[in-house]
């Protein structure tokens, strides 16, 4: 299943730079070994915020659910997640 995801990071002010570079550094490792395997098909810098769109390529709910828990960055996201379908009228193969 293909999974549209939107995500806002906020990191608090007052949380220590050494603490937040650690997690940032987390969150890149975790992020580009999921989009190694392909889970995460694509992922895009929403310009001017601290956020991003994403494309996640994975079973079901579940394991879509998994994964963004498991983010270091999780606890400070404000994520959005929306279904997608091929489109009847896409020219892509592979696109489903």
């Amino acid at each position: 299943m293909l999974f549209h995801v939107r995500m806002d990071v906020t990191i608090p002010h007052d949380l220590p730079a050494s603490e937040a570079a650690e997690i940032i550094a987390k969150e890149k490792a975790y992020s580009q070994a999921l989009q190694s395997s392909g889970k995460w098909r694509h992922i895009w810098r929403i310009a001017g915020a601290y956020a991003n769109y994403s494309v996640f390529d994975v079973k079901d709910n579940a394991e879509l659910h998994e994964i963004l828990s498991g983010l270091p960055l999780f606890k400070f996201m404000r994520i959005e997640v929306a279904p997608l379908l091929r489109h009847p009228s896409s020219i892509r193969d592979g696109d489903g």
